[in-house]
């Protein structure tokens, strides 16, 4: 019997070092002059500020604001479509989503890829969707960690966990304490289902209707796989947009990522004490992606909204004389949006009608 070498309980180094040998281009085309090289260190570095007019923030009073998130069993759809290079996207998506509902600027990303062997053209796949959602979030993608676990992932299994870190000064950061009644309640379109509930998804589409990704979906003029795998929207720009355009403090009063849990449970999580939202089914037309899956299933409507962003994946909590400036600049950004509620006096929560 010959030596126990690493390769054979399931880990090839060789492999591993051709794998890492794929990734520096795709962070470096993420980097802004903000990010401080080290090559083959064990850390990323990030310049806060920068003296440059260009990249100058001068921050008075900056707070750090961090996130972390994955992508869930979407990533069961993507190994059967062997469509790998967008679920990146998806998990950059709901880690910076979360960090700017705070007001932030997305800083820097890091992430973390779980796989049962080495297998360098899937993690390039990989890191090139996080690559590229981390250039639509405009944050640097700093680094990250690659785990080969042979014996805790079944072949062609892998997972995936995301995290930012973004910055805001403290003046101008939203927590929701601002909201009062007479707030309007702006819902932005989502890109489908993003990244939630895509364990009913998948026991309904492939378990109950017994279709596969290829087959096609009629009244979405699509197949299966691609209507499951649409990528998460990316909010930085129209948040950041609608944040830096007013003169005027306190215009936004409240921003929530609409993710598991819907729209009422997200939004009544930045509600301060004494006020309640009201939401009105009718103030927005829910994309024909969630009816489908409804007949498909036969769900029930309030389950539904409870699981999925039912075509809202964002709210602003705005001043209510705003909300139609707001609106067209969101749809400059091509960001389609509607009014869908509003702040009344209350004992906390939010009602859909």
């Amino acid at each position: 019997m010959g030596n126990v070498t690493y390769k054979d309980a399931g880990v090839d180094l060789e492999l591993y070092s051709q794998a890492m040998e794929r990734l520096p281009r795709l962070l470096q085309r993420t980097y802004s002059p903000r990010v401080i090289k080290l090559a083959k260190g064990f850390a990323g570095l990030f310049q806060l500020d920068f003296a440059s007019p260009l990249f100058a923030r001068n921050y008075q009073h900056p707070v750090l604001v961090s996130g972390t998130d994955g992508v869930g069993t979407k990533l069961k759809v993507a190994r059967l479509t062997e469509q790998h290079n967008t679920v990146g996207i998806d998990l950059v998506a709901m880690c910076v989503n979360d960090v700017l509902c705070c007001g932030a600027e997305p800083l820097f990303f890091l992430d973390y890829v779980a796989l049962p062997q080495d297998d360098p053209p899937l993690l390039e796949q990989l890191v090139q969707g996080i690559s590229t959602g981390c250039i639509t979030a405009d944050c640097a993608l700093l680094g990250g960690e690659t785990a080969i676990l042979p014996d805790l992932y079944q072949p062609g299994d892998y997972d995936l966990a995301g995290f930012c870190v973004g910055v805001v000064e403290r003046n101008q950061l939203i927590d929701g304490s601002s909201i009062v009644p007479g707030d309007v309640v702006l819902g932005l379109a989502s890109s489908g289902f993003h990244s939630n509930g895509y364990s009913l998804i998948r026991r309904v589409v492939f378990d109950l209707a017994g279709l596969g990704v290829e087959d096609p979906v009629p009244q979405l003029g699509t197949t299966v796989g691609e209507a499951l795998m649409a990528p998460t929207r990316i909010y930085t720009q129209a948040v950041r947009s609608v944040l830096n355009s007013y003169k005027v403090k306190n215009v936004v009063h409240g921003i929530a990522h609409i993710t598991g849990g819907g729209l009422a449970e997200n939004l009544a999580r930045i509600l301060p004490a004494g006020t309640q939202a009201c939401l009105d089914r009718r103030g927005w037309k829910v994309p024909e992606l969630f009816h489908w899956l409804q007949n498909l299933g036969n769900v029930d409507t309030d389950e539904m909204y409870r699981v999925f962003n039912m075509g809202i994946g964002m709210t602003l909590v705005v001043r209510g004389y705003y909300t139609e400036s707001i609106r067209r600049k969101l749809k400059d950004l091509g960001i389609e949006s509607w009014p869908i509620g509003r702040i009344e006096a209350g004992d906390g929560g939010a009602w859909l009608e």
